[in-house]
């Protein structure tokens, strides 16, 4: 009887972990982050599919990588908190309509930059339209100053579920106005300005800039305002960043995590994905407005699972086709998350090698005068 009792144990003890487990860490995650878009029953049997349950299961394992830069994450938190560090940026500056804040982050040498008003970087996190927040790149900031010997701004936008992404658009545009406001305040030279973004934040750096040269009414910012930021931006340097709504779109199905990410919820839905793509608005743009449109320099990590190559690539050649400026870095082993957290300590693994590229395009822009 006992022989029989073990016999049937393994084969239930293999059922739960090839089936019960992937079964019930999907429905898990899909119950917290948004199941199909489907009527009524139908949502859990779209839930409920063999290839869905596998595709979301293995992306929620994925995920559990992230744990690796806990301590990372504790090193930045502790450094921000420290208020002896409050001598390198300033932090919490109001701007906007939102009432948004930004910290700024002038390079170490600081009487020299003040002397030559030195050139900016804004840079604009990413988190899928729908996280993050400024203090977890205050490491990254730092860093930047001091390579690129440059002033640091790093605002926060209103992310999905507050705003969309055309607040979120409306918030790097206000950015950028205070920039154009406050650059004798602050010390940085404010028409010399360098766009820096990370994944949702390299979308929102080009897409922000094209609203601008398109002068976009839906902006509510004056026209001559618009202009005068438009004028500013020497360069946008994109890392890993989604051009391509559509494209993206599919690459979500394929992993089929489309329904959990906030990105169709931020755009208002899949209608309005053409909108909200740099490459559909760089398509219609008459050939004036495209000799407004800056050099862009797109670095992405071939091991980048969460964003493809191919979203830089295609962005480089069509870019290329309009007769436009760009340069395309493929970086080996990197992968999404690195090309962005190697940027905040000089012992991680890529920091030289992604550093090298930045400096290298920073040069480029920054000198564009």
């Amino acid at each position: 009887m006992s022989g029989m009792k073990s016999q049937l144990s393994l084969p239930v003890a293999v059922g739960v972990l090839l089936v019960g487990l992937p079964y019930s860490i999907s429905l898990a995650a899909q119950w917290l982050y948004g199941w199909p878009n489907k009527p009524g029953y139908k949502k859990y049997i779209e839930a409920l599919k063999p290839r869905r349950i596998y595709c979301v299961t293995r992306a929620v394992l994925e995920s559990l990588k992230y744990l690796q830069y806990g301590r990372l994450y504790i090193q930045l938190k502790s450094w921000y908190k420290n208020e002896d560090n409050r001598k390198h940026y300033k932090k919490g500056i109001t701007f906007g309509r939102r009432g948004n804040k930004l910290d700024l982050y002038h390079p170490p040498n600081t009487d020299k930059a003040r002397d030559a008003h030195a050139p900016l970087v804004v840079f604009v996190y990413g988190g899928a339209w729908g996280s993050g927040e400024r203090s977890i790149y205050c490491l990254l900031a730092r860093q930047m100053a001091e390579e690129l010997q440059a002033t640091v701004i790093c605002p926060d936008y209103w992310t999905y579920p507050k705003g969309n992404v055309l607040g979120m658009v409306q918030d790097v545009a206000d950015c950028l106005v205070w920039v154009r406001e406050n650059g004798e305040k602050f010390n940085f030279d404010q028409g010399n300005v360098v766009l820096i973004g990370h994944s949702a934040g390299a979308h929102l750096c080009a897409l922000t800039t094209l609203f601008l040269i398109d002068e976009r009414e839906e902006l509510f910012i004056e026209l001559n305002k618009q202009r005068d930021v438009t004028q500013s931006i020497r360069g946008i340097i994109g890392l890993s960043g989604v051009y391509d709504i559509m494209d993206h779109y599919v690459h979500e199905q394929k992993r089929a995590v489309e329904y959990m990410s906030t990105m169709h919820k931020a755009m208002n839905g899949v209608e309005n994905f053409p909108y909200y793509s740099p490459t559909h608005l760089l398509k219609s743009l008459s050939p004036d407005k495209l000799s407004r449109v800056p050099q862009m320099a797109l670095l992405h990590g071939t091991d980048d699972l969460i964003v493809p190559v191919e979203s830089s690539t295609r962005f480089s050649e069509l870019l290329t086709s309009r007769s436009l400026k760009a340069s395309l870095y493929l970086l080996p082993e990197v992968n999404h998350t690195e090309i962005v957290t190697d940027l905040m300590a000089s012992g991680r693994r890529f920091y030289h090698l992604i550093y090298s590229c930045v400096k290298q395009e920073f040069t480029k822009l920054a000198g564009a005068c």
